[in-house]
């Protein structure tokens, strides 16, 4: 009775044991067949549209707009960042970079000799057949894209020498193009023969209009009024911009034909020039008209009824470096 009686007085006390070992272990099981209920923490923010990669349509007119591929928002710019940037030329004038070449060849397949002014014209070059025959040169500069005075409509003034043109550039802020500067801004981007194209057409530059004989003792009269006459009858230009498509690959105008731009020639040359004075682009009249041809054969005292100019600046002067 005795045994027996110690014996099943033990058993709460070794039941209680047990259980306090076996209870951690039985809670760890039931945490791992059922997992805690979901938290009451709220979900992150979505990062705002503007900051996902890739493309997004424009909400104006549904074009893709390419975005950067951060994933974060962009900060705020700085107010350095904020300030524009400053530009390499005026609105008003083209910038120009190009690798110039100082000798160009090409293949003209359709020519006429012209008897009185003892030129050849050629009404068309070869598109697949020109080529560079003189290391390259970089050029960078800003150009007029009108005629001075460089104002679409207006009419710009003749009768001016090679002097005068550099005064009235260098009273604008500005100078005279030089050669190839003025044949860069011709040929464009492609190096084009003529500012439009290979062909020539008059249908785009005023160019090919009649001969008139000028009076030079009335074109060249002490009497303004006399003078003025003459030259009104003269006149066959048109106002600047007044043939948009006389326009080169860079957006200058009237290049090609309407008058006669005093520029700066390119020197040295052979055979070498006394002077520094020479005229591009040729006038309304029969002449060659395209982006190569210069004269150089007048001094730079030569005024004339068709002769006029454009002005360039350099880059760094417009950006005010």
């Amino acid at each position: 009775m005795t045994s027996t009686s110690r014996a099943a007085g033990s058993r709460p006390i070794a039941a209680r044991r047990l259980a306090a070992v076996l209870s951690p272990i039985l809670a760890g099981a039931t945490l791992a067949c059922h997992p805690p209920a979901a938290t009451t923490h709220a979900e992150p923010p979505r990062p705002p549209a503007s900051s996902i990669a890739g493309p997004a349509l424009a909400p104006s007119d549904g074009r893709l707009v390419d975005r950067p591929g951060a994933s974060a928002p962009a900060p705020p710019p700085s107010s350095s960042a904020a300030r524009p940037l400053p530009v390499a030329c005026p609105e008003d004038m083209a910038h120009v970079v190009q690798e110039f070449c100082p000798a160009m060849q090409r293949h003209c397949s359709d020519s006429e000799y012209e008897p009185s002014n003892h030129i050849t014209i050629c009404h068309r070059f070869e598109p697949d057949q020109q080529r560079c025959l003189e290391e390259r040169v970089h050029l960078e500069f800003c150009i007029d894209r009108y005629e001075y005075p460089n104002r679409v409509g207006a009419h710009p003034p003749v009768m001016i020498d090679w002097y005068e043109a550099g005064r009235l550039c260098a009273a604008a802020g500005k100078r005279l193009c030089t050669e190839s500067e003025w044949t860069a801004a011709c040929e464009g981007p492609d190096e084009l023969p003529f500012p439009y194209g290979h062909a020539r057409d008059s249908a785009r530059c005023n160019i090919d209009n009649p001969w008139r004989s000028p009076q030079l003792s009335r074109l060249h009269a002490p009497n303004p009024a006399a003078r003025d006459a003459e030259l009104a009858r003269l006149d066959q230009g048109v106002p600047s911009g007044a043939r948009p498509g006389c326009v080169s690959g860079f957006g200058v105008f009237d290049l090609t034909g309407n008058f006669d731009e005093w520029v700066r020639a390119d020197l040295p040359r052979v055979p070498p020039l006394r002077h520094a004075a020479a005229l591009k682009g040729g006038a309304w009249g029969h002449v060659r008209n395209a982006c190569r041809p210069v004269t150089t054969s007048h001094a730079p005292s030569f005024v004339y009824y068709f002769v006029s100019t454009r002005c360039c600046m350099d880059p760094a002067t417009a950006a005010g470096g």
